[in-house]
């Protein structure tokens, strides 16, 4: 099973809607560990996720239209190399 690591931006109407918590549900379903966060331009949501490719890529389809009351207009992914660093998935304070 590959596992891998995507560094995602999510943009739009993403705050202020439960993102951050929906986000950490549905990752923590499909078993992937890692991070989100508000940025403080107040229009984007930042994450790492990090797990199986099909986990990740489920949970990335997901941030393509979030939570009730989101409004995502673009979802930036970066692929990066997997370094197993999270044990769960978390909610980070803003950056």
């Amino acid at each position: 099973m590959e596992r891998v690591r995507a560094h995602l931006f999510v943009r739009g109407k993403v705050q202020g809607v439960f993102f951050r918590r929906a986000m950490k549900d549905v990752a923590t379903h499909y078993g992937v560990a890692g991070w989100v966060r508000n940025r403080s331009d107040g229009r984007t949501v930042e994450a790492v996720l990090e797990g199986p490719r099909d986990a990740v890529e489920k949970v990335i389809e997901w941030a393509k239209v979030g939570p009730p009351g989101a409004r995502v207009e673009a979802v930036e992914v970066q692929w990066e190399e997997y370094r197993g660093e999270f044990q769960d998935f978390r909610i980070l304070p803003t950056e």
